[in-house]
């Protein structure tokens, strides 16, 4: 359960009609340093710094999400993820801010194409929530939203005139940040394509805004079918019963879930916090798809492991547990080459695996 009717909660007053109202938990995000616990700044933190940071990349998180907080403070797996730490202003000569050079890579304005058979449509820079170890954190201080800047027909004609884009992915920030209705309307610009086959999103918001996922969306997501829907659990913690709700409702029309999870040091990178990470979403029917060794992104190189602490947690996780808990672990690359996987290989010779 989440930790609204704890006792301290700042939202134990909050009746739940409104707890679980998704325009209810938007509009009442934090985005002030000040209004988060003062215990999950950890030691060191200063005013002026957090200041220094969130000037960068601003806060921004739904009180559901920060209610999952346990009590370890800013080595909490969900404070990790989304309170601001100063860190995030650390200079790393690897990192970049657009590392999968998403930006060259836009015939369309905001339509990025890396692949022969699938694009993928920046919808909104909006999220529920900032997560600190975003690979698109440079767009969160961009003017506006771009719901108007976004040009649908521009990237329709794109989709249109190339005929081996088979499938159309919706990202962002959130694409669920939309209406009902605007994404009723996108989804079926696309949808009425001949040669597009496939509707994709990529979303959060089943774990951060659960409540965002409503029978009315899903009537939606039903009629524009086949339509795929990804997401990233990062931790055992962030799977609650509000959070497997919406993954069964999705589900339950004929939407399948996978799970993008990224490899993020402190939160999930030991064997024992994946293995737990597994097996719930197992419990909960969405597939461990991809396991992403975190990107040399600027703001987030203090996520980064080293890519043989990944190799040795899924050898591990390759040994241990059941095949359908067990994710691709991959490098995503801007070099032409995609998604590098990162494989435990194994030797009838050598009796075991390399």
């Amino acid at each position: 359960m989440t930790g609204q009717s704890e006792a301290g909660s700042p939202w134990r007053g909050v009746s739940e009609r409104d707890w679980n109202n998704w325009r209810w938990q938007l509009s009442h995000g934090l985005r002030e340093p000040a209004s988060l616990p003062v215990e999950v700044w950890g030691q060191g933190a200063t005013p002026d710094g957090i200041a220094r940071v969130t000037a960068n990349y601003p806060l921004c998180v739904t009180p559901y999400y920060l209610s999952l907080m346990g009590q370890g403070g800013l080595q909490d797996p969900i404070a990790l993820q989304c309170v601001p730490q100063v860190r995030e202003l650390d200079m790393d000569i690897l990192c970049e801010p657009d590392p999968l050079r998403e930006e060259a890579a836009m015939p369309v304005p905001a339509l990025v194409h890396r692949y022969t058979d699938r694009c993928l449509v920046m919808v909104t820079r909006q999220c529920a929530v900032h997560c600190r170890h975003c690979n698109r954190k440079r767009r969160w201080k961009r003017g506006g939203d771009s719901v108007e800047q976004i040009d649908i027909g521009r990237m329709v004609e794109y989709v249109s005139s190339n005929r081996k884009i088979r499938e159309v992915i919706f990202s962002g920030g959130d694409p669920l940040m939309w209406s009902d209705g605007k994404l009723d309307a996108l989804l079926g610009a696309f949808r009425a394509i001949p040669h597009v086959e496939i509707l994709r999103i990529g979303s959060r918001i089943p774990v951060v805004m659960p409540m965002r996922i409503t029978r009315a969306l899903c009537r939606i997501f039903k009629r524009h079918r086949p339509v795929w829907f990804n997401t990233q659990f990062n931790h055992a913690s962030e799977i609650t019963p509000e959070s497997a709700r919406a993954c069964e409702m999705l589900l339950e029309t004929g939407i399948p879930v996978s799970n993008q999870s990224v490899l993020l040091r402190g939160v999930n990178d030991t064997f024992e916090t994946m293995k737990d990470l597994l097996y719930g979403l197992q419990r909960v029917s969405v597939r461990p798809y991809y396991l992403f060794q975190c990107e040399p992104v600027t703001g987030a190189a203090h996520f980064m492991t080293e890519i043989n602490i990944g190799i040795a947690m899924m050898k591990q996780i390759w040994r241990e547990c059941s095949g359908l808990c067990q994710p691709a672990y991959v490098l995503d690359t801007a070099d032409g080459r995609g998604k590098v996987p990162l494989t435990v290989h194994s030797s009838l010779s050598s009796g075991g695996l390399a």
